[in-house]
């Protein structure tokens, strides 16, 4: 289940009564009930929105949504190897160390 948000709802008496034998019916808890009737109005009175930039530009393709895999195949990847990160420039090496001699 979705985490959910605590509210409050007042209904009307007769809906509440209704609710709850319709519950019963169901075997489902009133609450589950009405999660159930929200989510259906939200659906219903608002529709998740595109965004405008979809669909705004042409690839000058037909065919370009069904041969997406094929097209991106190798993508990221040096040829006939997997896919690495960027390699690092190699350090320059350290003069050897040398311990001063007491003497």
């Amino acid at each position: 289940m979705k985490p959910t948000e605590k509210t409050t709802v007042y209904l009307d008496a007769d809906d509440y009564r209704r609710l709850k034998g319709l519950g019963r019916q169901r075997g489902a808890p009133a609450a589950e009930l009405v999660r159930e009737a929200v989510a259906e109005y939200v659906v219903r009175h608002a529709p998740v929105q595109t965004p405008t930039c979809l669909g705004a530009f042409s690839s000058g393709r037909g065919d370009l949504s069904e041969r997406a895999e094929d097209l991106l195949d190798g993508m990221g990847r040096a040829s006939g190897t997997r896919a690495r990160t960027a390699a690092r420039p190699a350090r320059p090496a350290r003069p050897a160390r040398t311990r001063a001699r007491s003497r």
